[in-house]
């Protein structure tokens, strides 16, 4: 986290650890209702932010990433992956183009950002493309909420923002993405950031970002952690749902094994929205197991927080017959119960 946005934020009475905020109150289960009813302000430095540059760009991400970075303009972003030669995925992120289509920005959680830039490094050689780390001097908030876009629109005069999801907007005071439904990301400097949150903060409440994953979870998006790297491939968490998978491109790692199992496997592993009763926290990397199968696990927690229902809201990649043909349970056969709910996007038959 920039240090000095750190600063600003504890001035403004952020609970900060480890560069990420915590709450901006002492009870998070607050919080979490406020971002199911009310506006909500969150700041994003827990995810990284590399950008990448130079002549040769396009051609190198595009042989690296599963996503199509063709479809990537100045006004659509993407999500994708970068995964092992077998397929399984390192990181997920979204990615999108400078206003002056002069290279990348690729968001991340920033406890993976060294391991990837330091093994994307290694396949540059002698290409003429540029990788920086680009956290500290590109602030990010998100704001969701009904009065989310009118708020950003006060702030950024005349700036006409996306509506769909993945939409990104432009100005001189930075960028906007739309993330879902009255939910946007702003990319902006330093000296703009300590500007806008001041004014977003008198009509959105600010919360930590714990209220940001539950809404990435509701909306069906997971986040890879090093607790869950390779151990699944782009199918089994949705991403050709979702669009970070590009089918009619060239090569790029794990091409071979992710195409076949699009076009001649079937895959026997979903990611599915859950809801679990359990007053103990449910982390990702948590087994999942069925009576079906007792003797090993069925699935796995990609991320969880609390819900504002009670429990913990879940993604979790689970065996689709396992689903079919029974209860799932949490941790051991004598835990709690799964229950799943629909996810906004339709799951294949």
């Amino acid at each position: 986290m920039n240090p000095v946005w750190q600063t600003f934020l504890q001035e403004h009475h952020a609970t900060i650890e480890k560069g990420q905020v915590i709450h901006f109150r002492e009870d998070n289960a607050i919080e979490i209702k406020n971002a199911q009813t009310d506006t909500i302000l969150v700041d994003l430095s827990h995810f990284g932010l590399i950008h990448f540059s130079g002549e040769e760009v396009l051609t190198f991400l595009q042989g690296q990433l599963t996503c199509d970075l063709r479809k990537v303009n100045h006004q659509i972003a993407q999500y994708g992956s970068y995964c092992t030669p077998k397929g399984r995925i390192l990181a997920n992120f979204i990615i999108w183009s400078q206003a002056d289509h002069n290279g990348y920005f690729m968001q991340l959680p920033s406890t993976l950002l060294e391991a990837v830039s330091k093994r994307l490094l290694m396949y540059i050689l002698r290409a003429k493309v540029r990788l920086n780390d680009s956290s500290d001097s590109m602030i990010r908030i998100g704001i969701a909420g009904n009065k989310a876009k009118s708020l950003i629109e006060e702030v950024f005069h005349n700036t006409a923002l996306p509506i769909s999801p993945l939409g990104i907007v432009h100005s001189a005071q930075g960028s906007i993405l739309c993330r879902d439904t009255n939910r946007y990301e702003i990319i902006t400097t330093l000296d703009h950031a300590v500007m806008i949150w001041p004014h977003l903060a008198l009509q959105a409440l600010p919360v930590g970002t714990i209220c940001w994953d539950w809404l990435e979870i509701r909306a069906g998006i997971p986040v890879i952690l090093p607790i869950t790297q390779e151990q699944f491939i782009p199918q089994m968490v949705n991403l050709d749902i979702t669009g970070g998978v590009g089918f009619q491109k060239g090569c790029y790692p794990g091409q071979e094994i992710i195409a076949r199992t699009q076009y001649l496997g079937k895959l026997k592993r979903r990611m599915y929205l859950v809801n679990i009763a359990s007053s103990q926290p449910v982390m990702a990397g948590d087994q999942l197991f069925s009576a079906e199968l007792p003797e090993q696990s069925c699935g796995m927690i990609v991320n969880a927080a609390p819900s504002p229902e009670g429990g913990f809201d879940a993604l979790a990649v689970i065996q689709t017959n396992s689903v079919a043909s029974g209860k799932i349970f949490w941790k051991r056969l004598e835990g709690p119960v799964l229950q799943i709910f629909s996810l906004p996007y339709l799951l294949p038959q």
